[in-house]
């Protein structure tokens, strides 16, 4: 009983941390690192940040809303498909920002690989409420971007582990929903609301 409890504490107190260089680990310009497999950033346990091999361009237009993709419990050994109940997450910050050009700026910390697609939120719905199809994914019928390629803006076949992918965008005032919309990623939690004033 002893050992294990000691074991537990052991466990406990070598805990990750999160570091990151340039100028953060989700902002555009700077080439940030981050490697964390205890308590993560966002208040989340059990993610493990990957570092990140490229950067957004320094002179993106509009305000900047830095998008965080993860996964906890993911290898890079797993592939196909997310189970249902995976623990995934899409973080933003800010989550409030002024109506204009907007440029979204997401780096995939996770394992598997994730995607940003930005759509409409209709008055009194808020995020999380969509109900995926068969397919795991959620209708995308309003779309208004996405970024979902490599290293580069726009649409492509998603962000793989450790990469930035980022869209610019001219948004009036409103909600949106930000998702990842890969098999089962939105059930699995990769969703968060953007408000636009």
């Amino acid at each position: 009983m002893l050992l294990a409890t000691v074991m537990a504490g052991l466990a406990l107190a070598s805990c990750g941390s999160v570091s990151s260089t340039g100028s953060g680990m989700m902002g555009a310009g700077g080439n940030s690192t981050a490697s964390s497999t205890g308590v993560g950033m966002m208040g989340g346990t059990g993610y493990h940040f990957a570092r990140v091999t490229c950067s957004a361009p320094r002179s993106l237009p509009g305000r900047i809303v830095n998008v965080t993709l993860a996964d906890m419990g993911m290898t890079q050994m797993m592939g196909g498909t997310a189970p249902l109940g995976a623990h995934m997450m899409l973080r933003i910050s800010p989550a409030n920002v002024p109506a204009g050009q907007i440029s979204l700026v997401a780096s995939n910390m996770g394992w598997r690989t994730h995607e940003l697609v930005i759509l409409p939120l209709a008055a009194g719905a808020a995020a999380g409420q969509r109900a995926p199809g068969g397919d795991g994914k959620v209708a995308e019928a309003g779309s208004l971007g996405e970024a979902s390629h490599s290293c580069a803006n726009g649409a492509g076949d998603g962000i793989t582990s450790g990469s930035v992918g980022w869209t610019t965008l001219t948004l009036p005032p409103g909600r949106y929903e930000l998702v990842c919309n890969l098999s089962n990623h939105y059930a699995d939690g990769m969703y968060e609301q953007l408000a636009v004033t």
